[in-house]
């Protein structure tokens, strides 16, 4: 089963190019803070601009320099099925741990579409699916009744729910029980999932504080709610302020002032208003990140 603080890793880029040394010891110091899964090539890997050569380098590299050590679980969507799944063969042939599958975007499937769409992935492959619902950025959602019939595949193993919307997040878990790992896509929701009956997620902020994030799920594992609740709310201006502009921009911007990464975009993603930027300062200052 797939549970605890996943870290949805950024791609560092350098010159244009992947900046593979940086993503390498990125990957290294989520291993050494206890980060229990890595989640290259999501949303907030800028796998949208991603070449296929550099979507599977990006792959390849997590696989080997994770080691087995912890899960590597691999963006592979698409709003094309057939293109969804020859990334996804390709993730299970580079030795991916499970793949992460948004739901189609642009498209806007309806749910017998969507129902459809995942069934076909399931069936290609060997790899454990993580279903990934985000409506904000697809415009389409995946609801209970359809992850209600996904969860009886044996293929599909968890949803990544990214609504913000824990009525959603109940119903889920109340249709499908144990059928399925329900994880937090947002981290402001963390430990409110936890609550309901969640098993971790996958986190953003993670890139920032993979330490405290990942302490958060193994207090509340062992019991400790109240370690796990001031976790929470030690991390909430950083939840915050990862989201003042659009995601991955902020966390990136938060890497290079920590002294992790360059702070390098693709277009159409570019960097930070100054303003925002002052204000991402002045929260890692309050945290003690930087000075």
């Amino acid at each position: 089963m797939f549970k605890g603080s996943m870290v949805a890793i950024v791609t560092p880029f350098k010159n244009g190019k992947i900046d593979e040394k940086a993503f390498e010891h990125l990957i290294e110091w989520h291993i050494k803070e206890g980060t229990h899964g890595i989640v290259p090539c999501g949303t907030t890997g800028e796998a949208s601009t991603l070449d296929y050569e550099e979507h599977y380098k990006v792959i390849e590299i997590a696989v080997k320099v994770v080691n087995k050590r912890i899960p590597v679980i691999v963006g592979t969507g698409s709003n094309s099925t057939e293109e969804a799944i020859m990334i996804t063969k390709k993730a299970e042939q580079l030795g991916a741990d499970a793949a992460l599958i948004v739901t189609p975007y642009y498209n806007k499937p309806t749910q017998e579409g969507l129902y459809r769409h995942f069934k076909t992935i399931a069936s290609s492959t060997g790899l454990p699916i993580i279903l990934y619902n985000v409506p904000g950025r697809t415009s389409v959602n995946l609801l209970p009744s359809t992850v209600a019939r996904l969860a009886e595949i044996p293929q599909i193993m968890g949803i990544k729910e990214a609504t913000g919307d824990m009525k959603q997040v109940s119903e889920i878990i109340r249709l499908c029980g144990d059928k399925i790992t329900v994880l937090s896509g947002d981290d402001f929701t963390n430990l409110t999932l936890l609550a309901l009956g969640g098993k971790g997620a996958i986190s953003v902020t993670a890139n920032i504080c993979p330490g405290d994030m990942a302490e958060l799920f193994n207090a509340w594992e062992r019991g400790d709610i109240a370690k796990a609740r001031q976790l929470h709310y030690k991390l909430e201006p950083i939840n915050k302020v990862m989201f003042i502009e659009t995601n991955p921009i902020p966390v990136k911007t938060a890497l290079s002032m920590i002294g992790k990464i360059a702070e390098e975009f693709r277009l159409p993603l570019c960097e930070m208003s100054q303003s925002n930027k002052e204000k991402l300062a002045e929260v890692l200052r309050n945290a003690g990140l930087i000075k």
